[in-house]
């Protein structure tokens, strides 16, 4: 029989055996995580492929370039290199807005929230203008679409320009209120805020640098991120609603101008598709199959490339999908962009 001292000395070893043998299985579990970190890092798991759930896409609608110079491009970016971006994207459904016979009244009641009168004059069968009757301000709408602009004729009164305006988070609060109040304010409409300073000049709005210098402050609301991709527009500095803010005092005369282009975007309704390469793009844009966004001050057509990343092209006007672009910014105000799905997924829309 074992004594009690041999029974001690086997009990240490088996604790002590034990242990080690815990700290071997933490290590070799740390030491594989690592490892298998560094081998996904350098062999990434690849994506799923592509459900290409939408057939052939419909090319992106951008705005006619018109007076442009012949291009000659070179790429020097902060890499030193063209970057290697997504190899496959989502693409949004984006639901088409038709007439019914309620379109009238829904109009309407859009104008009665946003302070208008509700006797709108019929422009065409599907724009009519409503007046504001304690001011000069009058409101454009679309009633299949929903579009509107909102003008004020400073002309007969420019008083909402005697103040100055007020600060950027304020104007801002003041925009997102009044379209909250008439419930024109997309869950999706939280991306970056932007202001302009702005003061009228020879009849025109011209824009300066401070607020104290300004009459009016525009405020840009942009869409939100999608797949952390940002929102751009045909015109890079200005979003597809945006509205010009007075330091009136009088809730009227506020909000004195706007515009409002809003198209839903479906995010339960999608689909993904490959993507160009960074060089496949590129060549796309020298043979002007891109859209040039912002010419800046390069009249001359010599375009030096400094970044290129990929975004979602925001439309002005009704689309039937949201689509990924590849955005070129350039030396002295240049922006382009070029589709990022790939060629053979375009039909001939």
């Amino acid at each position: 029989m074992a004594t009690l001292t041999q029974v001690a000395v086997k009990t240490r070893k088996i604790i002590k055996y034990s242990i080690y043998l815990v700290i071997f299985l933490i290590i070799t579990r740390f030491a594989w995580g690592i490892g298998k970190s560094i081998y996904r890092s350098i062999f990434p798991k690849p994506p799923p492929p592509p459900t290409l759930a939408f057939g052939k896409l419909p090319k992106i609608a951008f705005p006619e370039n018109k007076d442009l110079p012949t291009f000659e491009y070179q790429v020097d970016t902060v890499e030193g290199n063209l970057p290697v971006l997504d190899s496959q994207g989502m693409v949004y459904f984006m639901p088409r807005l038709s007439a019914n016979l309620l379109s009238l009244e829904t109009a309407q009641e859009k104008a009665a929230k946003l302070g208008f009168s509700t006797s709108g004059e019929e422009i065409s069968s599907s724009l009519y203008r409503f007046k504001k009757k304690s001011t000069l301000a009058s409101l454009e709408m679309n009633i299949i679409t929903g579009v509107f602009s909102i003008s004020y004729d400073l002309n007969q009164d420019p008083s909402p320009l005697s103040s100055i305006p007020p600060a950027p988070e304020v104007a801002a609060s003041q925009v997102r209120s009044f379209l909250s109040s008439a419930g024109l304010l997309p869950e999706d409409l939280q991306g970056p805020t932007t202001p302009e300073f702005l003061k009228v000049e020879s009849g025109n709005l011209v824009g300066v640098l401070s607020l104290s210098e300004a009459s009016l402050t525009r405020v840009n609301l942009f869409r939100k991120n999608y797949n952390n991709l940002p929102a751009v527009t045909a015109n890079p500095q200005r979003a597809n609603i945006w509205f010009l803010v007075s330091g009136d005092r009088s809730r009227d005369r506020q909000i004195i101008g706007g515009e409002f282009h809003y198209f839903p975007v479906n995010e339960e309704q999608w689909a993904t598709y490959p993507l160009k390469t960074s060089q496949q793009a590129l060549e796309a844009l020298k043979a002007s199959e891109g859209y040039i966004a912002s010419l800046g001050q390069n009249t001359d057509g010599k375009i030096t490339i400094r970044k290129i990343s990929l975004a979602y092209f925001d439309p002005p006007a009704q689309a039937q999908f949201y689509q990924p672009v590849f955005v070129f910014v350039g030396d002295r105000g240049f922006v382009a962009y070029v589709p990022a799905i790939a060629s053979e997924y375009y039909g001939n829309q």
